[in-house]
């Protein structure tokens, strides 16, 4: 598949990313000691739910604004500083945006911590250059995101995490995104590292979380969220993250808000979430 941002700005996908991250990032500026976040495959940052590509697609319809009525308090706890940071970046951009990763990490970032966004698109990286160049806490880089996985760690705080949400738009990326986050881990082994992943086909997922399982010396977490019954293998019904050095916080977190979300985002009567352990417990 093919998932370029733009297209699918807001929808369920990026409220699981976007609402995992924000818990990420939560734990590390919980301690005063600065950290760096690295986005491998950055897009543009900002996204107007009202342009064309979003437009067409219609999809933050059924992710990001079914979210619009409360949910029970203690999940409400949980995605509060995601709709903090969606409204930040809606304050400096306008009311119909919603922000990509980079635009996420921005807002968390604190006076003596970095956020670097890479991208290969040569107008994608342009626009973000431009969009965070008066911000000296952020830097730019258009360059391949798995060559900068590996390039880029372990960061000089020796504290943060990496995000890597490549666009599917070849064969083999669930397998890559395995393959290179056992590398990842294995070259800096505290780092936090969020892959996210669509589920078309949940074999490929299920083969690639086994490979983690069996490989990682590291503790981890296979979030799954699904939206529609996965009977067909050619259609987006779900989608998940593993977290590599998650917060010991974040299963109990997901176990609350993993199945308000598959309840409220479901469609044909279908929700279902998985949170299940991966790797080596500490």
């Amino acid at each position: 598949m093919n998932y370029r941002h733009a297209f699918h700005a807001g929808n369920f996908a990026d409220v699981l990313k976007h609402l995992v991250l924000v818990r990420v990032l939560a734990h590390l500026a919980a301690k005063p000691k600065p950290f760096r976040a690295i986005d491998t495959h950055a897009g543009l940052g900002v996204y107007d739910l009202e342009a064309e590509e979003a437009g067409r697609t219609g999809e933050w319809h059924d992710g990001f604004g079914r979210l619009d009525a409360p949910f029970a308090p203690e999940v409400e706890a949980l995605l509060a500083p995601y709709r903090a940071a969606v409204a930040a970046v809606r304050a400096r951009h306008g009311a119909t945006t919603y922000p990509g990763s980079p635009a996420i990490i921005r807002e968390s970032l604190r006076a003596g911590d970095k956020g670097v966004f890479v991208e290969l698109h040569p107008a994608d990286a342009q626009t973000l250059a431009h969009r965070y160049a008066s911000d000296t806490r952020t830097k730019v880089m258009h360059l391949d995101g798995w060559t900068a996985l590996n390039a880029l760690i372990p960061p000089p705080e020796r504290r943060g995490l990496v995000l890597i949400d490549p666009p599917y738009e070849e064969r083999g990326e669930i397998d890559r995104l395995g393959a290179s986050l056992l590398k990842a881990a294995r070259k800096w082994p505290t780092g936090i590292y969020l892959g996210w992943y669509p589920i078309k086909d949940v074999s490929g997922v299920d083969r690639m979380a086994a490979a983690l399982d069996a490989g990682l010396e590291r503790p981890a977490l296979r979030l799954d969220l699904m939206i529609e019954r996965p009977d067909d293998p050619a259609r987006l019904t779900g989608t998940g993250l593993v977290v590599i050095n998650p917060p010991w916080t974040l299963a109990a977190e997901a176990e609350l808000f993993l199945p308000a979300l598959a309840e409220r985002l479901a469609r044909n009567g279908y929700g279902a979430f998985r949170c299940e352990p991966l790797g080596r417990e500490e």
